[in-house]
């Protein structure tokens, strides 16, 4: 039987993950997820792909309050409604509406990364549209994610690469959100529509693998795995980009966009190819 075997949401775009035994899904993915995010003097979005060490930032989301940390540096708490002004920042193709968390964070992420840096948080009231290429409803949105609100991988895939490396990695190389357990090796391209719980999801587009895989996500040091493996394996016909794992939208109606998920779920492949 096929079931979802892990949840984990980012609560800043391209910090640590959390990972939890239930959350909740809404409009734009599971709650939380990719809510903050990292922005330049240009305000264009930072990610571990130029700024490798923010892998070492741990954000916590407790009682209302965002707290980060990382080493060698003073913990920073955030209180999402205390911000100081509604700036435009760009994340890939997208201009979007977002919060300055404040001088006092800017500070923080500036000192860190040692470059100059805001946090912001996206204005709740505005959608980012999913790339209408992969989505046919103009109400499938998402947060700062890069463009889809899930993105899942299943184990046996992860299992058939580590078979393949040295050494072999752990799924947080990946960041998804939702993994599965049950089936064969890289099953979940095959898939079109699933249904776990109340909500029933498409996968529609498979995701094209970054450097961020290539960094330990405990240390910060990148090296070449697991990309120069999937590029022998995993790469698109025409295509220099290697895939591994699926891009997830909503399969369902605006009122059936929220339900709670739960490690232990059965995963019902509802169409596939």
């Amino acid at each position: 039987m096929i079931s979802l075997s892990a949840l984990h949401y980012y609560p800043i775009k391209s910090c640590a993950g959390t990972s939890v035994s239930r959350a909740q899904a809404a409009e734009r993915g599971l709650v939380d997820d990719r809510e903050y995010m990292v922005v330049d003097a240009d305000n264009h979005f930072l990610t571990q792909r130029e700024f490798a060490r923010m892998a070492l930032i741990k954000p916590t989301l407790r009682d209302g309050l965002l707290t980060v940390t990382a080493p060698n540096i003073d913990t920073l708490t955030v209180d999402p409604m205390e911000y100081i002004e509604t700036r435009e920042v760009v994340v890939w193709d997208d201009t979007c509406r977002a919060h300055d968390m404040g001088n006092l964070a800017a500070e923080w992420f500036s000192t860190f990364l040692g470059t100059t840096a805001r946090l912001v948080r996206k204005d709740r009231h505005q959608k980012r549209r999913v790339d209408p290429r992969y989505s046919p409803n103009d109400n499938d949105e998402a947060s700062f994610s890069d463009g889809f609100p899930f993105l899942l991988i299943s184990e046996a895939s992860l299992a058939d690469l580590n078979a393949q490396l040295e050494t072999p990695l752990p799924m947080n190389r990946f960041r998804p959100n939702l993994v599965v357990t049950g089936c064969e090796p890289f099953a979940e391209d095959t898939w079109k529509r699933i249904c776990i719980g109340t909500l029933e999801l498409a996968l529609v587009k498979p995701c094209a693998r970054c450097a961020i895989t290539t960094t330990d996500q405990a240390t910060a040091v990148r090296g070449k795995e697991p990309l120069a493996t999937l590029a022998t394996f995993r790469r698109t016909q025409g295509n220099q980009k290697v895939m591994f794992g699926q891009n997830v939208i909503y399969a369902q109606s605006d009122a059936n966009r929220r339900g709670w998920l739960e490690v232990g779920m059965p995963v019902e492949v509802l169409d596939s190819d």
